[in-house]
């Protein structure tokens, strides 16, 4: 597993996880999750201070999954985050991800700099 020297390891002055420590032997199945309309603003706030972290390390590269958590993936997978190739494999750390810059634009347009 590819550990991201330098990616924040969470939200700060919270407990939300953005990396995992250990490899598992078999990663944890990346899955498109959708927040409700009442989710709680420190979930959106984590949503949005994990997207700006990867918009900040990896900008518009396609990157390995690597050590980045799931379930915080998942939150954004299949809208800000999609696979970068054809045969992805939402179970495995080598799974290659890629920024939706037009998605972030029309759903976190604070986060874009122009």
């Amino acid at each position: 597993m590819i550990k991201h020297k330098g990616f924040p390891s969470r939200m700060p002055g919270t407990d939300f996880q953005f990396t995992v420590r250990h490899m598992k032997k078999k990663a944890s199945t990346i899955i498109k999750r959708k927040r409700k309309n009442d989710a709680l603003p420190i979930h959106i706030k984590a949503d949005t201070t994990f997207l700006k972290c990867l918009i900040d390390y990896f900008g518009n590269r396609p990157f390995v999954r690597g050590n980045l958590d799931t379930a915080r993936l998942s939150w954004l997978f299949g809208s800000e985050v999609v696979p970068a190739e054809e045969n992805f494999s939402p179970d495995d750390y080598n799974a290659m991800l890629k920024i939706d810059f037009d998605a972030v634009k029309a759903n976190y347009p604070e986060l874009i700099q122009i």
